[in-house]
């Protein structure tokens, strides 16, 4: 047997207050949006007047280059009763928050009959 795993560990800001949804007498989910930021310099020369070839970590630390950055949102749902309760109840929009669970793609059909995929984080 091989073994696999499905696991997503997030560090970010949440995106709105959490909203509880109930569809069609399934369980209750609370989902909510997290952002997370990845920021990178880009060097202007990796080769220095001496002929040697800088560390990329050394270079984040200089002052060549530009810095950019890049946000991404992910899509957070929380199933487990005692988890989704105190996610409602005390996450709010800004909050920094961990967030692990699993990776979950699935597809929806939108208000004009459009087949749609979605990521969600299932935490």
């Amino acid at each position: 047997l091989t073994s696999a795993m499905n696991r997503v560990q997030l560090l970010g800001r949440v995106g709105q207050d959490p909203i509880m949804r109930q569809v069609d007498g399934k369980n209750p989910v609370t989902i909510f949006s997290l952002a997370t930021n990845e920021i990178w310099r880009t060097a202007e020369s990796e080769v220095t007047p001496g002929g040697e070839i800088w560390h990329p970590t050394l270079l984040f630390l200089c002052n060549l280059g530009d810095i950019s950055q890049k946000t991404t949102w992910h899509r957070i749902s929380v199933f487990r009763p005692g988890l989704r309760d105190v996610t409602y109840q005390y996450v709010k929009k800004g909050a920094r928050l961990y967030v692990e669970g699993k990776i979950d793609y699935g597809e929806y059909t939108d208000k004009n009959n459009v087949r749609r995929q979605a990521t969600t984080i299932i935490a």
